[in-house]
């Protein structure tokens, strides 16, 4: 059983990735892509950032009691449809699931100019739902 300790525990990983992250965004979407190094160190902390966001999300259902998700996608409109999140936020989260399984699946595939979005922006909704989940 998840306690608030977990929660709180899962809370500083997310924030932690979130900082390490920032360092990141004094690089151009062009040197990002030319750099192997940037390359690959931004998308291992863009996937744990996200990773760490599920799980967050995750120790909030199991700690409500909410119903058990099919899906990564789904944590996130779960905790919707228990009004612990507004529908914009979850399907910005929900579309996090999706990157981050193109970077384990398809990490061939990986479109930089949403990477370099994701850095710039998206970040933001992560923010957003540690927000929501510390006022719990």
């Amino acid at each position: 059983m998840t306690n608030i300790a977990v929660i709180e525990n899962k809370i500083s990983a997310v924030k932690k990735y979130l900082k390490i992250l920032e360092r990141y965004k004094k690089y151009s979407q062009k040197e990002i892509v030319e750099n192997i190094d940037i390359k690959g160190a931004l998308e291992r902390y863009l996937y744990i950032a996200v990773q760490s966001t599920i799980d967050l999300a995750e120790a909030v259902i199991a700690y409500k009691d909410f119903r058990k998700p099919a899906t990564m996608s789904e944590i996130f409109y779960i905790l919707n449809e228990e009004e612990v999140i507004p529908s914009n936020l979850t399907n910005k989260l929900a579309k996090m699931v999706g990157f981050r399984n193109i970077i384990t699946h398809d990490y061939e595939d990986i479109d930089y100019a949403i990477v370099y979005t994701i850095l710039h922006r998206g970040l933001k909704d992560i923010e957003n739902f540690i927000k929501i989940i510390s006022k719990l």
